[in-house]
């Protein structure tokens, strides 16, 4: 397989100027992008709804809020990957709490060198992510497939009195006999008796 460069969006929510500064120095533009920045979980919530992310990183506590909540609602509702950066105190506590729901979380202060890193399991958890996306829309797609052919057996069955396996016999034929995927067949057959 051959590794994709990819840009990734991220929030960054803070309260703190001053860790916003050093987010937005240690977020290239070339590997990440848009960077977006919120300062409490209400103008995050609202962010998130506006748009989606790759990348939420929270720095603990928040002004409305201390964050544990958001971070796994995050995690939970969405496809972005959340990192949460707290305080020593409450640190083993609150990993505990968000570790079963995906979060991510590092002790504050965290250094340039284990934020990279933790961006980087977030990085291969993202791709993880949108494999399995590729997976459930795949399966989706055929499970349609599935749905159409059948209703277009079940057409023959009743308008042509074929038996069911005569029917998925010519559904499968004119299918490859006109080089077409069994879904078009089926729709024409559809189209064609309702």
């Amino acid at each position: 397989m051959v590794f994709e460069e990819r840009t990734y969006s991220v929030l960054v929510v803070s309260a703190g100027q001053k860790f916003r500064d050093a987010m937005a120095a240690m977020l290239p533009y070339s590997e990440y992008y848009p960077i977006c920045y919120s300062e409490s979980v209400a103008s995050a919530r609202r962010e998130l709804l506006a748009r989606n992310y790759d990348f939420v990183i929270i720095c603990a506590p928040l002004p409305d809020d201390y964050g544990t909540q958001f971070a796994i609602d995050v995690c939970s509702r969405t496809d972005c990957v959340a990192l949460l950066l707290l305080r020593a105190d409450a640190y083993t506590q609150i990993n505990a709490k968000v570790c079963p729901y995906g979060v991510f979380t590092l002790q504050l202060p965290v250094s340039a060198q284990s934020l990279k890193l933790a961006l980087g399991w977030m990085a291969a958890a993202r791709e993880r992510l949108r494999r399995l996306e590729k997976k459930t829309i795949s399966i989706e797609d055929k499970m349609e497939e599935i749905r159409l052919v059948n209703r277009a057996k079940w057409i023959l069955i009743e308008q042509l009195k074929m038996t069911e396996a005569e029917a998925h016999r010519h559904i499968e034929k004119q299918a490859m006999d006109r080089c077409v995927s069994k879904k078009e067949i089926a729709f024409g057959i559809i189209n064609t008796y309702t």
